[in-house]
């Protein structure tokens, strides 16, 4: 267990540690200590693979408790940011979170679907996965920055879009994955894999 418990892991574990913080801080009102924290977390998560990659320590607890590090600081974030009651000068749209979610939900399910159906399967995060993360974290702290200054702005409007319009490609993009695979089984029998 100790072998698991690598640097990069570590790190991983602050990321969701971290999270409840983000959110007393910024529903209670303490906006700028919100940025931070989320700023914190987010530099977690550059930080834990950098060393993972530089290191050699790739563990099996690491391949899942990142992703779920990530997804539950983003969808956390994303609610939050939602909330009228906290009083943000800029909100995300309930639909926008709505259908960001969704995809995530539909990402799971599609993986534990086919790992209970055909077996073990690999799905490597896409680059328009990657690309979709980085563009909602900064939607997140462009948002809050602006939250702090208690200002509206177009640019985190903006960043709303563009979000949306990556949230479309990615979900198109691992669709297209999932039907190719399910060819793949169809064509070669449960054994193939991604």
């Amino acid at each position: 267990m100790m072998k698991n418990l690598t640097a990069a892991n570590q790190l991983t574990i602050l990321r969701i540690v971290l999270i409840p913080a983000f959110v007393i801080l910024l529903v209670y009102g303490f906006r700028g200590w919100a940025l931070i924290v989320f700023l914190l977390a987010g530099l977690t998560d550059l930080l834990d693979g950098l060393i993972a990659r530089s290191t050699g320590q790739h563990t099996e607890l690491g391949a899942w408790l990142d992703p779920v590090a990530d997804k539950l600081l983003l969808v956390t974030m994303f609610i939050v940011l939602t909330l009228p009651e906290i009083g943000s000068a800029n909100r995300l749209p309930l639909w926008f979170t709505i259908l960001v979610i969704s995809r995530d939900i539909g990402i799971v399910a599609t993986v534990a679907v086919f790992n209970l159906a055909v077996g073990p399967r690999t799905f490597r995060p896409s680059i328009f996965g990657k690309i979709a993360t980085a563009t909602y974290i900064l939607t997140g702290l462009v948002t809050m920055y602006f939250n702090y200054l208690d200002r509206t702005s177009a640019v985190a409007t903006g960043f709303i879009y563009a979000s949306l319009v990556i949230t479309f490609i990615s979900a198109g993009h691992y669709l297209v994955q999932t039907i190719r695979l399910a060819k793949s089984v169809d064509k070669n029998g449960p054994a193939a894999t991604v």
